[in-house]
């Protein structure tokens, strides 16, 4: 049994908030300004750009374009416009690899990180971190050894976190419970009201925290880090590691963007639409590394820390700073803004399909979407205390991904990130550019034959599969 027709975004503006809150997301904050001081500043940036520009755009539009003229969930329409082809409506796996596989999948771990970042609210505004400095074990030291006695008092209490299953999975079902909330709410009642305060209030606690870095920090150094070329560091690796971001970041394949191009009114144009969330979603990516570095270097602390980043070494800085309660407060309120508007488009494909297929009311799907999220994300939780020595894979021989022990978080997180992500970026960009009718494309793009459809055709045809297939074996490999 089928639903009626969907809701639409009421206006353009609602709906790029909704498509750039679901870009911007806790990897946006830490990773991508990490990885661009570390593979040559400006270098790096103008090489993710292009990628941006000639990759994750085209598949971005041809995501929006399908989900617009299928006008129904993932799913349902690739299969819906494969018949319209005349091909095999099992293409339709890829709406269920994305909605499923990467949606489902990524939110069930995401979910469970962004819950410590409620729980890090709640510490920087009681001066946890404050504390670690005041303790006597620290205060008494100098120099040094100040400083590696008060790491060991800033990895002691997200280790004290990682060692309680039972908060873990309080926080994890806290944060659960939001995005169950505010997408059963409905599209304009419940996403689009949800990003119409939280994006305005992630930009201007992202503005308040650059402007602190640059009262506080060492804001010219992390301007250095971040902006001045070195072409010396660039190499295969950072290139693929450019590809990646880039696709990544843009919030693709996991469903969420056919989700929304499902609820996208004709009048809204699709290839500016685009550019928009692919300059947001950068700009925001830059500028977060301009709040953050800044007070990393302040302190003497390490950038290369990936998500200790964001528990052990910013909680330190705040520690010692003035005001650095309400700056620490505000910098993980940002984090947990840019965590609910990413795990709300990634429930949303779920959702839609229940609503289609099963009929279920938007309570019922959201509830039975989320509540299975988080029972897989207990597999995570797990991994991080009871079942750190549990290498479900180990009985063939499998112990370590990628350096780190196979436990089923770095399992969950691999299968989702280097084989679904990937996989299904590439068999949607053969879709759109070899299966669906190039006609059809062209007709919801409002595009003339030439010009910018001509190239997006040839980039999402010929150059987006070439590209992801390299990923995919670089990944594997």
């Amino acid at each position: 049994m089928a639903s009626g027709p969907h809701e639409q975004w009421s206006s353009r503006m609602a709906f790029i908030f909704a498509a750039v809150g679901s870009a911007v997301g806790l990897g946006n904050i830490w990773r991508f300004p990490y990885m661009a001081g570390e593979y040559g500043g400006s270098a790096f940036v103008l090489i993710y750009i292009a990628f941006v520009l000639f990759i994750g755009v085209p598949v971005l539009m041809a995501e929006l374009t399908i989900g617009r003229r299928g006008g129904m969930s993932p799913i349902n329409s690739v299969k819906k416009l494969a018949k319209a082809a005349k091909k095999n409506p099992r293409w339709s796996w890829i709406g269920g690899l994305g909605s499923f596989g990467g949606g489902l999948g990524l939110l069930s771990y995401y979910s469970v990180i962004a819950g410590l970042v409620l729980a890090y609210i709640i510490k920087a505004a009681m001066g946890v971190f404050a504390g670690f400095w005041a303790d006597p074990s620290v205060a008494a030291l100098t120099g040094d050894a100040a400083n590696a006695a008060v790491r060991v008092q800033s990895a002691g209490e997200i280790n004290g976190l990682f060692g309680e299953p039972g908060v873990m999975i309080f926080w994890h079902l806290v944060f659960i419970g939001f995005t169950v909330f505010i997408v059963a709410r409905g599209i304009n009642a419940g996403l689009e009201k949800a990003v119409t305060y939280l994006m305005p209030a992630l930009f201007l606690i992202l503005l308040v925290l650059v402007g602190y870095a640059m009262a506080a920090g060492e804001f010219a150094q992390a301007v250095r880090y971040l902006f001045e070329p070195d072409f010396s560091k660039v190499t295969g690796e950072t290139v693929l590691a450019a590809v990646g971001q880039a696709f990544f970041s843009l919030s693709l394949t996991v469903g969420t963007m056919l989700a929304y191009g499902a609820y996208l009114p004709k009048n809204i144009s699709i290839h500016k639409s685009a550019g928009i969330i692919a300059a947001s979603d950068t700009a925001v990516a830059l500028i977060a590394g301009l709040a953050i570095f800044p007070l990393v270097f302040a302190y003497g602390l390490e950038v290369d820390q990936g998500p200790s980043l964001i528990f052990e070494t910013l909680p330190i800085a705040f520690g010692a700073m003035p005001g650095g309660a309400i700056f620490g407060t505000l910098f993980f309120i940002l984090l947990a803004i840019a965590a609910i508007t990413s795990s709300i488009s990634l429930l949303e494909p779920a959702v839609s399909y229940f609503e289609e297929k099963q009929g279920m009311n938007r309570w019922k799907s959201a509830i039975f979407a989320g509540g299975a999220a988080f029972v897989i994300g207990l597999l995570s939780v797990f991994s991080y205390n009871e079942w750190a020595d549990l290498m479900p894979l180990g009985f063939v021989g499998i112990t370590e991904v990628n350096g780190n022990p196979a436990t089923f978080y770095t399992l969950i997180d691999f299968t989702v990130s280097s084989i679904i992500m990937p996989v299904g970026g590439l068999l949607l960009a053969i879709f759109a550019g070899w299966v669906v009718l190039r006609e059809d494309m062209r007709d919801e793009m409002g595009l003339p034959e030439g010009g910018i459809f001509k190239i997006w055709h040839v980039l999402v045809k010929y150059v987006c599969p070439v590209v992801l297939i390299i990923i995919i074996i670089s990944g594997l490999t």
